[in-house]
């Protein structure tokens, strides 16, 4: 009985673990750091949440995909099973072996593990070793590269960060054996430069840090992740974000993430499939709810209060009948 219990977990940590099946066009991406470490509330999940939030995703109402999977049918147009959902995990912590991994093998959950390898090879206690990550992808998970030095690439010249780039590319096929083509942007800062770099660099898609769900027209190099520690993995928003959905929009403005101009104009054009517009409100990071201005299907929100230099975050959401939400987020890197 054990046997087959962990051929079928393996089988579903390879393949991922499937609910009721009815095609969506949007998925959700969640990202956690650090696990059972109070010490650091802002990266943390603390593990009696993270044990409701993989009971919640093991119920048959939810699909849970490897994030390649999931790439590939964003891109191929294959249809995705309502409320699919994909697990991600930032920077290769002791934590996410001791703690996460255990417990996402035995609910036959496949996660993504992105990796700056300058980490691991300075060999700090507070980082996985290059045995563990082997241990870790012979058993399932998909590695993802984080840049070789979690450098704050927005800041970094092009040369300086495709330097980096081939660097982690180099240590990648050296420890594994291949290079990964999945990114997540250390701290979700980025530039319309940087994203050249990473296209340049053989990534087929690329993660932020900015909350929505993802969408089959977004941009493949800046995909939304659901952040979830402490504060913001409370179950009750766990729940909105699993069940929340794409907002389709075009004509988004400005076009690039690093601001020129602060505030920004930020505007998108909502898809006709969407519906009313009414109920759609939008939170700024540091002002609170502002109330948008729609022009027919056009969102624009404005504020005069320039956002303070870091991470700058738009979230707008819109309520739909049955209770879901449609969710789209920017991150802006203000400088």
């Amino acid at each position: 009985m054990a046997l087959m219990f962990f051929k079928r977990a393996l089988v579903l940590f390879f393949l991922g673990v499937s609910g009721v099946a009815h095609a969506a066009d949007s998925a959700v991406a969640l990202m956690y750091h650090r696990f059972g470490e109070d010490k650091y509330p802002s990266t943390n999940i603390r593990l009696e949440q993270f044990e409701a939030h993989v009971r919640e995703l093991s119920l048959s109402a939810y699909t849970v995909w490897p994030l390649p999977r999931l790439v590939a049918a964003l891109r191929s147009g294959e249809d995705i099973p309502e409320r699919t959902v994909a697990i991600t995990v930032d920077d290769a912590f002791l934590s996410v072996y001791r703690e996460a991994f255990p417990r996402l093998k035995a609910a036959g959950m496949p996660f993504t593990l992105f990796v700056n390898p300058a980490s691991i090879d300075e060999g700090g206690s507070d980082f996985m070793t290059w045995d563990q990550v082997r241990e870790m992808q012979a058993a399932g998970v998909t590695i993802g590269n984080h840049s070789n030095t979690h450098l704050n690439m927005a800041d970094a010249d092009p040369a300086t960060n495709r330097a980096d780039m081939d660097a982690a590319t180099a240590r990648f096929v050296a420890e594994l054996g291949f290079a990964p083509d999945l990114f997540s942007y250390p701290y979700g800062e980025l530039s319309a430069d940087v994203i050249k770099v990473v296209a340049e660099a053989g990534m087929i898609a690329a993660f932020g840090q900015h909350s929505g769900a993802m969408g089959r027209a977004m941009d493949p190099y800046y995909l939304p992740r659901f952040s979830l520690n402490e504060s913001y993995g409370e179950f009750g928003r766990f729940k909105t974000a699993i069940n929340s959905l794409a907002l389709p929009a075009s004509d988004i403005a400005p076009t690039d993430i690093k601001l020129t101009r602060n505030p920004p104009a930020y505007g998108f054009t909502v898809a006709e499939s969407v519906g009313s517009l009414t109920g759609l409100t939008c939170y700024v990071s540091h002002l609170g709810q502002v109330a948008p201005t729609l022009i027919g299907r056009r969102v624009e929100v404005r504020f005069t209060e320039p956002f303070p230099k870091g991470r700058g975050r738009i979230n707008c959401t819109l309520p739909r009948a049955d209770g879901r939400w449609y969710w789209r987020g920017v991150e802006f890197t203000v400088r």
